[in-house]
């Protein structure tokens, strides 16, 4: 039996000055099993939650990725009076120079953190019932810091309940398209920007089956998977950026993540593809909801037809397959690349928290927090930015 798994269930009582809130007990589980059936009720689409919280996401990523980087998981189920789970919040816990932090689990894939709400909760949800939270995790006295990074102040219809907690600007941006679904398709891309897409797709129409296809079946999704993995590294170096899909576990996460089938349809990571007879083309994966696309990691041809902007072509096929199906909002993942401003007008508001629970935890939440603010004034000031680049580039040569 693993270390996680013996530790057993604890419940910490919500202390005396909080009873104003809903939060009645708080369980934190280091067995993914034993969270299993309030998990997955918590992330039913009737509920709050991002597509990364999801069970069948993160799951493999504890077992292939957060287990081999010794963490262990740090899951907090809150409950009413009666017993309803509230929330569920999926962090991961490491031990590091003495400090114990808990962190969302999912690391550098997850593009966004949050906890899994009951909706009619979240939407009640008081600074009280943050209190109530914050407490009870303190008083079980396990960790020494939360380090709730990169969490969306809004999903879909509703605040994020956690921007009750002090809060931070995230160090990076994330590029988001709103989509209207009664408006034209030139309201999503310019008629004029279509134009010039298509008519470098002509050069890609004259290949023996070219076509453009979300992987369905178990044969093309591993297919794709293995084009993936031979070229992003070449891509990857030839950025002269570090490769973290080489980083231990991180392909057989994302292996068995874009395998599990959701309950109705489509895959927990659906993978979008050009191809033609001879060759795939290009590919770009992310996860949805039903109300938003979410990009992951996207890799095109090393052949002469890179030329022709497979990734652009690709990535307008794919908001006009989202907004036909009357989804609302699309990202592409965290950065401001110049390719996602071609399609990607506004940013999605994301922020940080760093919340001690110890003594040792204050210390640690300061320096986490500066270090977040720094990096944040850097890729918010162009000429930082820039410094930093040429430095980067230095130690890289």
């Amino acid at each position: 039996m693993t270390m996680a798994a013996a530790i057993e269930s604890r419940t910490a009582e919500a202390p005396a000055s909080t009873q104003a809130s809903r939060i009645a007990s708080v369980d934190i589980l280091a067995d993914l099993a034993q969270a299993e059936a309030v998990w997955r009720g918590l992330e039913d689409a009737r509920q709050f939650s991002t597509p990364y919280q999801r069970f069948d996401f993160l799951g493999p990523w504890q077992r292939q990725v957060g287990a081999r980087e010794g963490l262990r998981p740090f899951i907090v189920i809150a409950y009413d009076a009666e017993r309803r789970p509230l929330l569920l919040l999926p962090l991961a816990l490491s031990h590091e120079h003495g400090v114990r932090t808990a962190c969302f689990m999912g690391g550098k894939h997850a593009t966004f953190n949050m906890a899994l709400w009951d909706r009619d909760f979240a939407a009640g949800a008081t600074s009280a019932d943050l209190d109530a939270l914050i407490s009870a995790i303190r008083a079980r006295a396990e960790a020494d810091v939360l380090s709730l990074t990169q969490q969306p102040l809004n999903w879909q219809d509703l605040p994020n309940p956690m921007a009750l907690l002090p809060r931070q600007p995230s160090a990076n941006d994330c590029p988001l398209m709103t989509i209207v679904p009664e408006e034209p398709p030139t309201a999503r891309i310019s008629n004029s920007f279509r134009r010039r897409l298509k008519g470098k797709e002509r050069k890609l129409q004259a290949l023996a089956g070219y076509r453009y296809h979300v992987a369905a079946a178990d044969a093309d999704v591993r297919r794709l998977l293995d084009w993936f993995f031979q070229i992003k590294p070449l891509r990857m170096a030839e950025q002269k950026l570090p490769n973290v899909f080489a980083d231990p576990g991180v392909e057989d996460f994302i292996r068995d993540a874009c395998m599990a089938k959701l309950a109705g349809d489509g895959h927990v990571i659906d993978i979008h593809a050009l191809e033609c007879d001879d060759e795939v083309i290009a590919i770009f994966a992310g996860v949805a909801d039903g109300h938003r696309f979410s990009m992951m990691f996207n890799t095109y041809t090393l052949s002469a037809n890179s030329k022709y902007s497979p990734g652009l072509i690709l990535m307008r096929d794919i908001v006009d397959h989202y907004a036909e199906r009357g989804y609302r909002a699309l990202d592409l993942g965290i950065g401001s690349d110049e390719y996602k401003r071609l399609f990607c007008k506004g940013d999605e508001p994301i922020f940080d928290s760093f919340i001690p629970l110890s003594l040792r935890g204050k210390l640690a939440a300061t320096a986490m927090s500066g270090v977040n603010r720094a990096k944040h004034l850097v890729k918010h000031n162009p000429a930082l930015f820039e410094l930093a680049q040429k430095l980067r580039g230095a130690f890289q040569r």
